[in-house]
């Protein structure tokens, strides 16, 4: 399954490296995390980081193969 997970502004490079396995790109005052996520325990995981890390999720999708 592909992901993209969008988080209110911009991830500086350390933010951005706690998501290791995700690439990211920064669009209109957001960060788009996106990448490959090998099932649900890995997805909640990665909210959990959002959150721990307090970031605010605007959008998550999952995106066609």
């Amino acid at each position: 399954m592909h992901y993209e997970i969008r988080v209110e502004g911009h991830l500086s490079e350390t933010l951005a490296n706690a998501f290791s396995e995700l690439e990211h790109v920064v669009m209109s005052g957001q960060t788009v995390l996106f990448g490959r996520i090998v099932d649900e325990a890995h997805l909640y995981g990665l909210l959990a980081r959002c959150q721990s890390l307090g970031l605010r999720v605007v959008e998550m999708r999952q995106l066609p193969e």
